[in-house]
């Protein structure tokens, strides 16, 4: 299937959920303590990031979509660097202060990429506080919910929650905890992994018989799906009222599931805030869990990771993209170890030549960027009456071939700004160009790169095609 990366932007997600600060201690390792047999871990770099419902918020930010968090914190210093943080990022942060509890903390030492211990520092107190009234003020605000249950209390009158994102108009979505998913009745999705499905709706033993635990479930409490992420066998969505949909796996290394169903259930709610479907929205969740697992800890992805994602496994991303977002995934791509290359035209009437041009040109290396003339720079060059096809229809066209990866528009005479800001591995040009006046070479060289110059195909020209079109016009 073919997917394309939504303009995030236009999404508002509201996440509830138990909020956390995980904390990370890093060091190499080479001795054995006398003391006890474990590792004596010699501490060089620590870090601290949102965990819990608060890391599901910093993955839609990371998207670019506009969020909104309500969580329970302690009266502590914790809770307040995990605000700090939250503000700094750009999330609408509301932290309801419990002083009968600390803010819960999760610290992971690691060394050598492997995770030695954990150390938590949590306690759900008797008498829980209530999201509800946080939640409602802020519901005219979202597109979608997503309530992310850690069971720490945060959740615990989540039917009452579920119930006003309902009377809202709006779609909920729940990554679960423990066996009594009755609790989550009238949700959009819940999105358990295989073995917190297991323990709430009981064993099978092939996949027809996880589909008909999904369906029996779905009906039993008016569920609009059920996402199960299966780990390495990848993903099952099941609804009502379509056919299962598998998915396999997208991860080609994995170093650390930690925070995946996060970034699963926030990418799901960005793309159906942004107007996905079903379908294409959980797809793409898969493929950004793929990209998740491939870091150390809580992390999220970018939208320019996805589309190279989309690149290298087949299944799309080659939409236009403007000099912000190619910036972003020249960078993403070079630091993946591919060669980038670049070269620019007006293109206005596609034909042979182009064609093989820059097949030629994308031989130079992994991934081919095309700048594009708009409409008005291509009637400075080229005169009245040009371009024949529109910068929209010129674009889309380049976009399909299959040698190019990404196109991208310039208003300039020159496109010596924009080469400039990607900085490509190899800068082509087709004709009889000298490499020192070919514009953007400067600064290609300058960062080590390398300018190409290609030759065009003879007797092939947009020129001499259109003024052929024009003459055959006038008889």
């Amino acid at each position: 299937m073919t997917l394309t990366i939504p303009d995030f932007s236009s999404a508002r997600v509201l996440v509830a959920g138990d909020v956390m600060l995980d904390q990370y201690w890093f060091g190499a390792t080479g001795r054995i303590s006398p003391e006890a047999p474990v590792p004596v871990v010699h501490v060089d770099r620590d870090e601290e990031r949102p965990g819990g419902a608060a890391n599901v918020a910093v993955n839609l930010a990371m998207l670019g979509c506009g969020t909104g968090l309500v969580g329970i914190a302690g009266e502590d210093a914790a809770a307040e660097r995990l605000s700090a943080t939250l503000t700094e990022r750009g999330i609408d942060t509301a932290l309801t202060r419990d002083p009968d509890r600390p803010t819960t903390t999760k610290l992971r030492v690691l060394s050598r990429n492997q995770q030695l211990i954990r150390l938590d520092r949590e306690e759900t107190p008797a008498t829980a506080v209530s999201l509800g009234p946080a939640l409602s003020a802020r519901l005219a605000d979202a597109d979608v919910v997503i309530l992310s249950d850690y069971g720490k209390g945060a959740l615990h009158d989540v039917p009452a929650l579920i119930s006003a994102c309902r009377d809202a108009g709006l779609p909920v979505l729940v990554d679960p905890k423990g066996s009594d998913f009755a609790r989550y009745a009238g949700a959009a999705v819940i999105t358990p992994n295989e073995s917190e499905f297991r323990a709430a709706a009981g064993d099978w033993h092939d996949d027809a018989g996880l589909v008909s635990r999904a369906e029996q479930m779905i009906d039993a409490l008016h569920l609009g799906a059920l996402l199960i992420t299966r780990s390495e066998r990848g993903m099952l969505l099941v609804r009502a009222d379509a056919e299962p949909f598998f998915l396999s796996t997208e991860a080609r290394e994995v170093y650390d599931v930690t925070g995946a169903g996060d970034t699963v259930i926030a990418t799901l709610a960005a793309a159906l805030a942004a107007g996905q479907d079903m379908t294409d929205a959980v797809a793409l969740a898969n493929l950004a869990a793929g990209r998740v697992v491939g870091k150390i800890g809580v992390a999220g992805v970018t939208p320019s990771e996805l589309r190279v994602a989309l690149h290298r496994r087949g299944k799309g991303g080659r939409e236009p993209v403007d000099a912000e977002a190619l910036a972003a995934l020249v960078s993403e791509s070079q630091q993946a170890g591919e060669r980038v290359v670049m070269t620019n035209g007006c293109f206005d009437v596609l034909h042979a030549g182009h064609v093989a041009y820059l097949e030629e040109a994308k031989s130079l290396g992994d991934r081919l960027v095309v700048a594009v003339n708009d409409d008005a720079s291509v009637t400075r060059l080229k005169g009245a009456g040009r371009p024949i096809n529109t910068l929209e229809d010129r674009m889309l066209v380049l976009s399909g071939l299959a040698a190019v990866d990404w196109v991208v528009p310039f208003s300039e005479d020159t496109p010596a700004a924009l080469i400039g800001q990607v900085l490509p591995d190899v800068l082509v040009k087709g004709g009889d160009y000298a490499v020192a006046d070919i514009a953007g070479g400067e600064a290609v060289i300058a960062n080590g790169g390398e300018v190409r110059v290609l030759a065009f195909r003879p007797g092939r020209s947009s020129t001499r095609i259109i003024e052929r079109m024009r003459a055959a016009e006038g008889n």
